[in-house]
């Protein structure tokens, strides 16, 4: 579904060109869970916002290909890409306060991606997919959510305003980019759970870009480790956890909370906010 190949990302207006992405490779499936993690600076967000089409910098230089069946997102026409953004590929940001819109009520934004896509749909059944898709994302009083303003609502539900936003078209692939950042743990770890549970029922792909590898543990199959724009481990969950190959691996596992690495929350406990 997802080839990257030999992607370089530069940024082409500086003295000295810098590569912020080098020859990264990274393939998956429909359904896939895998994580992409390293620390501020590595280059897995400039990844995320690249495979998302996110990228119009004049000043960036983009090599090598993003294959999404087939179609380079680099290199296509931008109404192609446009008819895949929100509609085939979701994506969700670290911080919804400034993601959502503070001047337009939840059921409106909830309800973008389907006026662009599926014009097709009245509004009365635009209204009734996004109240769907609220109540599919664990939130309690839906129709209250929809006529609320974002700041009307906790940083969880505006949270998980984004994913069903992000979701309400049943994409193929979804990035989610440092989602769970701005909450507290046990939100955290309810927002991980949910995304699993989405990507179960609607076989949706998901690429969760974190640098929190015990959040990456509980969702993805697969981990991608980047340091400094490079690829430096790949390997399933258990093998990365069990085997690190590379020192900065182990570090990162090294620098999980001793908490969390030895006491996990109970299923059950990851409270909806």
């Amino acid at each position: 579904m997802l080839d990257v190949i030999d992607l370089n990302l530069v940024f082409s207006d500086h003295l000295v060109p810098e590569t912020v992405v080098h020859h990264l490779n990274l393939h998956m499936d429909e359904g896939d869970l895998v994580g992409l993690v390293g620390e501020s600076g590595s280059g897995k967000s400039m990844t995320a916002l690249a495979v998302a089409g996110l990228l119009a910098r004049h000043d960036m230089k983009k090599t090598g290909q993003i294959l999404f069946r087939g179609t380079d997102l680099l290199t296509c026409p931008r109404a192609q890409l446009r008819a895949l953004q929100g509609n085939e590929i979701g994506i969700v940001f670290q911080e919804p306060q400034t993601s959502l819109n503070p001047v337009y009520r939840v059921g409106w934004q909830v309800e973008e991606s389907l006026r662009i896509h599926k014009p097709e749909m009245d509004g009365e059944a635009r209204k009734e997919r996004a109240l769907a898709m609220l109540r599919a994302v664990e939130l309690a009083e839906p129709e209250r959510i929809y006529a609320s303003y974002p700041h009307q609502l906790s940083g969880g539900q505006r949270q998980r305003v984004m994913i069903a936003a992000a979701m309400i078209c049943s994409p193929s692939l979804l990035i989610a980019d440092e989602p769970t950042t701005a909450l507290d743990v046990t939100v955290q770890l309810s927002i991980v759970k949910l995304l699993a549970k989405l990507s179960r029922e609607q076989r949706t792909a998901i690429l969760f870009i974190s640098h929190d590898l015990s959040l990456v543990k509980r969702l993805c199959g697969r981990i991608v480790v980047m340091k400094d724009g490079r690829v430096v481990e790949e390997g399933s969950t258990e093998q990365i956890y069990a085997h690190p190959r590379d020192e900065y691996t182990r570090r990162l596992i090294a620098s999980i909370p001793e908490i969390r690495r030895k006491k996990q929350i109970p299923e059950g406990k990851e409270g909806a906010q």
